[in-house]
């Protein structure tokens, strides 16, 4: 494995660490209808096929787990694989732009998608903190 796969995997990683614990923190329901109002249809769907992994049927079987533990397998990266492609091409990049950045690699389309995800949500934070 070579230093760029691990990197990326690691930023996979910590971008789904990050999106659980925004996802998760907010106290006030409010706060929450809010922010989910304010969201783009890409950035919600996106949202529901990520959090779609918890899903029974998307979990990692045991032979994903035995093969890699840190990185999701092929099968549940064609669950988000859509919405961060429909993500990002929301943003204004053609799908022949998107996959020639990314030479079409799962991963890193992913990781652009998680970005923009995290870019968006924090507009949103900012615009609601401006608010109050």
């Amino acid at each position: 494995m070579n230093n760029k796969n691990l990197t990326m995997k690691k930023h996979l990683l910590l971008s789904a660490f990050i999106l659980t614990g925004l996802v998760s923190c907010s106290n006030e329901q409010s706060v929450i209808n809010t922010a989910e109002s304010m969201k783009t249809p890409e950035v919600e769907a996106f949202d529901k096929a990520f959090t779609s992994l918890g899903d029974p049927k998307n979990q990692p079987t045991a032979e994903e787990k035995r093969r890699n533990s840190v990185e999701l397998s092929d099968r549940r990266k064609e669950v988000i694989l859509p919405a961060s492609k429909a993500l990002i091409t929301s943003t204004g990049i053609s799908e022949a732009e998107m996959n020639s950045k990314t030479g079409g690699d799962k991963n890193k389309i992913i990781a652009w998608a998680l970005d923009i995800s995290f870019k968006k949500k924090e507009e949103i934070y900012k615009t609601m903190k401006a608010g109050n």
